[in-house]
């Protein structure tokens, strides 16, 4: 029988005062999201939340990670962005449905804690949260040494919000001759990171410090530009009655996701000269040699939601967009599917 000395928590890779020190910067940065339907503190096992009132509310909820994009963090250092990239996807996706958001919960996985890196991320969750006005009520902040190397870390969240029953945003509506209003992106947005950073930096040689003529600037400042989120100008058009449905453009670009919100038997046509795609976008398909229908099925190409409007109803919606400070383009409209069509057919 082999006897050792004592082993310590800490010595087997888990520090629980830098968690503790974790902890605390986070607890208050949580707290100035809350909202009063929020019942109880940061550290309880179980969060509580009050549901608004409503006649007969839905619970529209939704989980993402960040993917590679947390690649470009730990290269540049900078990691107070990552948070509010991972709480506006996620609000895009319960946005399309009709939902307006309650709370969100992250969960914040180490290999070895590091509680300012921890407070950083945890700074662009909240103020993700409060500019969607969603309260962050809960996570997991986890050191798990072996499974992530050091200096790295794993972000993912759950959001969860609300609607009523019959004002729920299903696309059923949507008829042929409808136009589809795309509204611009902030850049990659969380998706196609992957293939970016093989092209950019494999093959292209650059780094997250290279000044990128085609860029006008560096190209980490452009990978880390923050996830847009869409909830205010997807309310205004509810509340004016005029939208029939609403695509957030993430992983498997327009291709892949513009369908999610037709009903069967129709199609979208789709003029790709309609608006500029991003410089970024050119570049990675240039270097790369990148195939046509991998560009569109990775990247938003600059357009990160697109919307179903009635036709008869395209100038005041538009009227509506740019009151917000949208840019809004008329990206195409939607078609009967004939038989053996795709269901986004481009121009």
């Amino acid at each position: 029988m082999v006897t050792t000395r004592g082993i310590s928590y800490k010595e087997a890779g888990v520090d629980i005062d830098e968690a503790d020190r974790a902890v605390a910067s986070i607890a208050k940065m949580a707290r100035e999201t809350f909202t009063p339907r929020v019942l109880t503190e940061i550290g309880t096992f179980g969060a509580c939340y009050a549901l608004p009132k409503m006649r007969n509310p839905v619970l529209i909820s939704s989980v993402d990670g960040v993917g590679t994009k947390l690649k470009v963090a730990f290269l540049t250092g900078r990691h107070d962005t990552i948070g509010e990239d991972l709480v506006n996807h996620c609000v895009n996706d319960i946005a399309v449905q009709g939902a307006t958001p309650l709370f969100f919960l992250d969960y914040l996985a180490f290999g070895k804690l590091d509680a300012r890196v921890a407070a950083a991320v945890v700074s662009g969750l909240a103020r993700g949260c409060r500019s969607n006005s969603c309260a962050l009520i809960g996570g997991e902040t986890a050191e798990m040494p072996g499974l992530y190397a050091d200096g790295e870390y794993d972000l993912a969240g759950t959001i969860v919000g609300a609607a009523e029953k019959t004002k729920v945003i299903t696309g059923r509506k949507i008829r042929a001759g409808d136009i589809l209003v795309g509204l611009p992106s902030a850049g990659l947005h969380t998706n196609g990171f992957s293939l970016a950073r093989k092209v950019l930096f494999d093959a292209g040689g650059y780094n997250v410090d290279s000044r990128v003529e085609e860029l006008g600037g560096v190209l980490g400042d452009e990978l880390l530009k923050v996830h847009r989120s869409y909830l205010a100008p997807i309310q205004a058009l509810t509340k004016a009655g005029l939208l029939l449905g609403a695509a957030h453009i993430t992983g498997g670009g327009i291709t892949d996701n513009l369908p999610r919100m037709l009903p069967k038997g129709l199609a979208a046509a789709v003029d790709l000269s309609s608006w500029t795609v991003p410089a970024v976008f050119e570049l990675i398909r240039n270097i790369g040699g990148i195939p046509e229908e991998d560009y569109r099925r990775t990247f938003n190409l600059g357009i990160g939601m697109i919307l179903a409007i009635p036709a008869k109803q395209e100038a005041k919606a538009l009227k509506i967009l740019k009151k917000l400070g949208e840019t809004p383009h008329i990206v195409g409209e939607v078609v009967v599917q004939k038989r053996g069509a795709k269901r986004v057919q481009y121009r």
